[in-house]
């Protein structure tokens, strides 16, 4: 395992990697990803045991462009394809009927599959490597253990899993920080409505938009995805949510918000899109500290505000 610079060279041999049944965690635009040959169930079963998560929470798997749909996925919505227009590459998985390649060892024994186009460089062309080298498709889930805090920094990834990781073969690749910051927006595309089973940066709103349909924010399905369990994206400290802290207590909060005596600020992001971006390494950082409990003044608003607040109530159970 080592921490590579993203070079053409370091792409390819990335790439080939993947294809040799190894792993490669990487950079998207919402967190990094820990990732494997979608059609290789010895190499997806890796990534299992890397992360410790349960065999029956799928992947999402990773695709270079909306051209890949169709080999994934089976009874396409047309409102699906106007949002893999309007959104893709960007943070959003779109939930489909399985097609015949995508096997119970990605999917979590479902029916569905979850696909995106990630909307970062490094991401993108690993991705169009893959493909080159006759690669369908990359299945890659947060690059840390299962229920802890998602990395947005390759050296979060090494810190987290270098213990878990084949120090020969698998490779971390450094893009440097995540630019979105949370988890891709999740929306199930399997009924005549589209139904959102996790927010991130792609609103209802925007979806509603891109559909001219109802938008079902609440969901009925029972469709197992990423991030939906209760208690999920945890640092070792306790996260409290919309208190003063004690002194001794770290503190997140909006930059307009004071740090009150005694607290030690972790981040003080001067916008939503900067919550979004510090929150995770924020909580980290906490954990780096030793610190025991973590204050989290929480952001008002919809949209992004609302999936910074999702996250933030998982971490505090």
């Amino acid at each position: 395992m080592f921490l590579s610079e993203c070079s053409t060279n370091s792409l390819k041999a990335a790439a080939q990697s993947i294809v040799d049944g190894h792993l490669v965690a990487f950079p998207t635009e919402t967190v990094y990803g820990l990732g494997a040959d979608a059609t290789n169930e010895s190499a997806v079963a890796k990534v299992y045991k890397a992360k410790g998560r349960p065999a029956d929470h799928p992947l999402i798997v990773h695709i270079a462009s909306i051209d890949a749909i169709g080999e994934w996925a089976e009874d396409i919505n047309e409102y699906a394809i106007n949002l893999a227009r309007d959104f893709w590459p960007g943070p959003m998985t779109l939930i489909f009927k399985r097609s015949q390649l995508a096997k119970d060892f990605v999917t979590g024994n479902q029916n569905t599959v979850g696909l995106r186009v990630p909307n970062q460089p490094i991401a993108l062309a690993l991705l169009k490597e893959f493909e080159n080298l006759g690669g369908k498709g990359i299945a890659a889930p947060s690059a840390n253990r299962f229920g802890a805090v998602s990395p947005t920094t390759a050296q979060a990834v090494k810190d987290e899993l270098e213990n878990y990781l084949d120090q020969k073969n698998d490779v971390i690749l450094d893009g440097g920080p995540c630019q979105v910051g949370v988890e891709s927006t999740i929306i199930d595309c399997t009924s005549d409505t589209p139904q959102i089973l996790r927010l991130g940066a792609i609103t209802k709103e925007m979806i509603a938009e891109s559909t001219g349909l109802l938008v079902i924010d609440e969901p009925t399905t029972d469709i197992r995805v990423s991030g939906s369990l209760e208690s999920h994206y945890s640092p070792n400290a306790k996260v409290v949510l919309d208190v003063n802290p004690e002194s001794g207590d770290g503190f997140i909060a909006i930059d307009s918000i004071p740090t009150p005596a005694g607290a030690i600020r972790l981040a003080a992001p001067s916008s939503i899109e900067g919550y979004a971006r510090e929150i995770y390494s924020a909580l980290r950082f906490a954990d780096a500290q030793g610190l025991t409990k973590v204050c989290v003044i929480q952001p008002e608003g919809d949209g992004l505000a609302a999936a910074i607040r999702d996250r933030l109530k998982r971490a505090a159970n």
